[in-house]
């Protein structure tokens, strides 16, 4: 590409191998390649622009940091709550020392291991905040993608995520494809009207699903109508299925968002 070169970047696993083929090695491969690329039905996958990867990375390598932070949380809730009987809540821990986990876990092998967690959420935190601030200073809101701190539940490093991991968001011809990208719809195979299987639910950009469903789970403790929809579709399966509902409609909306640059609207996006 630096050169001057038309790239095709081949998706590998939407592309089927001819069978009728005894031997193959990469030069077969690559005439075969070659040959649906001729014919208009090669798969391709989506080049993102170079100057942002980097950028994007950051992301991503925050969302491993926070990740690593609650995996260690939960570890010492389970830790106390075997130990003492006695459930301990995230904030709590979070103001832990080492004189009160020795006050509250009087096994010094016990308190040991918590004061490792401890000390690998206070490493991670600090990692995540360092991340935090160079992504802000790296990189901006597009003008297109403004809009979307209007949404309940998006602030700046959803935002920002969002962003980054959309790229241009003119490369989905419909909301559905989006929305398919981002894993908020379900797969299924029908023949005659009847469920005959289904696909590859994973197929998709999986920081985009855990974008929107984590708005989903700060919009509907901010916006009454958001959280009168989780109530109604909670009620009639369970609770995973209600905020991936809600996550499917913040989806949908921040397309038309983005694409439209308009504010959010819930009337339209929860009628």
């Amino acid at each position: 590409m630096d050169q001057g070169h038309r790239v095709h970047l081949a998706n590998t696993a939407a592309i089927q191998q001819y069978e009728g083929l005894k031997y193959t090695d990469d030069h077969s491969d690559a005439r075969w390649l070659a040959h649906i690329l001729r014919l208009g039905v090669l798969p391709q996958g989506y080049i993102y622009p170079k100057e942002e990867r980097a950028v994007r990375d950051l992301l991503r390598k925050r969302g491993q940091m926070v990740r690593q932070r609650t995996a260690n949380l939960l570890s010492i809730q389970n830790l106390i709550t075997r130990n003492t009987g006695s459930s301990i809540r995230s904030n709590r821990i979070k103001t832990l020392d080492s004189e009160t986990v020795d006050a509250l876990l009087p096994n010094p092998d016990l308190a040991l291991a918590v004061k490792a967690n401890l000390a690998m959420i206070q490493c991670a935190d600090g990692q995540i905040d360092i991340l935090e601030r160079t992504v802000t200073d790296r990189v901006k809101l597009r003008a297109a993608f403004s809009f979307l701190k209007t949404v309940p539940g998006i602030g700046q490093i959803l935002a920002l995520t969002i962003m980054l991991e959309t790229g241009e968001i003119k490369r989905f011809p419909t909301v559905g494809d989006y929305a398919s990208y981002c894993r908020c719809v379900g797969s299924q195979k029908l023949s005659n009207g009847k469920k005959k299987g289904s696909g590859n639910t994973k197929n998709g950009n999986k920081y985009l699903a855990w974008a929107f469903v984590e708005a989903a789970n700060f919009a509907i403790r901010y916006n009454a109508r958001i959280k009168s929809f989780y109530q109604r579709k909670k009620a009639k399966s369970h609770g995973v299925v209600a905020i991936k509902a809600v996550a499917h409609k913040l989806c949908r909306a921040c397309y038309y968002i983005v694409k439209d640059q308009v504010p959010f609207d819930v009337a339209k996006a929860f009628a």
